[in-house]
């Protein structure tokens, strides 16, 4: 049973936003602006943020050209520059807010592996380019062959690198500390160890149902109104929402000895991607080898992806070089029958700003924007 007190200082509140990832905190961040002297509180399930925001890549991107060229024939035009919008203002959203420096900011560029056989997609870059042009202000893609060399990839394998001029990378644990100490600096309550396992909504605002530990009562918190932020994780709140979760596997190596890689790496359409990180190779990926066993919020290895992994190592990436694998951790990811995101009004008291499609970094500050500006428009 809860004491007078818990449920007196910790019963009521404003604003509840559900999920401490990038997303969530940047809709706490974005409704302070908009509402300065509001309540707001930010309920995180784990220690620290859970799912995908601790534990990607850290790859500051707005795609590679094979990944933009699925995109235009999956989504058409108006629909591929509408999320290329969102990627590039989330990313400048997420810089200008925490700093470069503070986020261990990088911008060495991005490179996309191209064989022989995938070399044709050339052919469309300078259509892409101007396509992409009025949204980035900038040219993207150009041609850096033969260049594997440089950075002591398999020469077949990386036949031709592609060169994005706009893309970068960051220190993934540093933004989420530093996005939480914004966070707390601004008045907002971020309360770890807080998992929601039920909403229930009536005329007057929702109540929140939190799994206890030590107890058999979930604690009840009420609030006027909820933004669910949980990605990946959203069908156990919102089971109606399109969302499908994805895990993605990732391995870290031991320090390399004189590693040549330097900057982000993507090939097979964005399906893996990898990147130097104190001298070790990050890599990731896979995901599409087991989809199906991969469609979980379970954090786990896969056995069959990290086998792929290690062999793209040996032979494309870290060819004729001996490496040790220090560590394997996955995450969980948000997908749909769309790529975009969804931000929307479930019903009156409760928002959702999920399914991130793998692009958190680059989105998530941005749909927190969106999500904000709804939010607030309803009050």
């Amino acid at each position: 049973m809860y004491s007078y007190w818990q449920r007196k200082a910790f019963g009521r509140c404003d604003t509840v936003i559900i999920g401490a990832g990038i997303t969530g905190l940047s809709t706490a961040i974005s409704l302070r602006a908009r509402e300065p002297h509001r309540e707001i509180v930010v309920l995180e399930r784990g220690i620290f943020p859970t799912g995908a925001s601790v534990r990607n890549a850290g790859f500051a991107c707005i795609g590679s050209l094979t990944e933009i060229k699925d995109d235009l024939a999956a989504m058409g035009e108006a629909k591929t520059l509408e999320l290329l919008a969102l990627r590039w203002r989330g990313l400048r959203l997420l810089r200008e807010r925490l700093g470069e420096e503070r986020i261990g900011y990088r911008e060495n560029g991005s490179y996309e592996l191209l064989d022989r056989q995938s070399a044709s997609c050339l052919d469309d870059l300078d259509r892409v380019n101007a396509l992409l042009l009025p949204v980035l202000s900038a040219e993207a893609y150009s041609v850096m062959s033969p260049q594997s060399g440089r950075f002591g990839l398999d020469p077949e394998r990386a036949h031709i690198l592609l060169r994005n001029h706009l893309e970068g990378e960051l220190d993934t644990g540093l933004m989420m500390s530093a996005l939480l100490r914004l966070a707390r600096d601004l008045g907002i309550v971020v309360q770890t160890g807080c998992e929601v396992i039920r909403l229930a909504e009536d005329n007057q605002g929702v109540t929140l149902e939190m799994a206890e530990r030590n107890s058999q009562e979930p604690f009840r918190l009420r609030a006027v109104r909820a933004g669910v932020c949980t990605n990946g994780y959203v069908a156990s709140l919102l089971p109606e929402l399109a969302v499908t979760p994805g895990r993605g596997q990732v391995v870290l190596t031991e320090p390399v000895p004189d590693l040549k890689i330097r900057g982000i790496f993507h090939f097979d359409r964005g399906y893996y991607y990898f990147r130097e990180i104190e001298g070790r190779v990050l890599f990731g990926g896979g995901r599409q080898l087991d989809a199906k066993t991969e469609t979980t919020t379970e954090e786990g290895p896969n056995s069959l992806i990290l086998n792929d992994l290690a062999d793209k190592l040996k032979h494309i990436i870290l060819p004729g070089v001996s490496f040790k694998i220090a560590q394997q951790w996955s995450g969980i990811m948000a997908f749909g029958p769309e790529k975009s995101p969804l931000v929307l009004r479930v019903t009156p008291h409760i928002y959702a700003g999920v399914r991130m499609g793998g692009m958190g970094i680059a989105i998530g500050s941005a749909v927190g924007e969106q999500l904000a500006a709804l939010m607030s428009e309803q009050q």
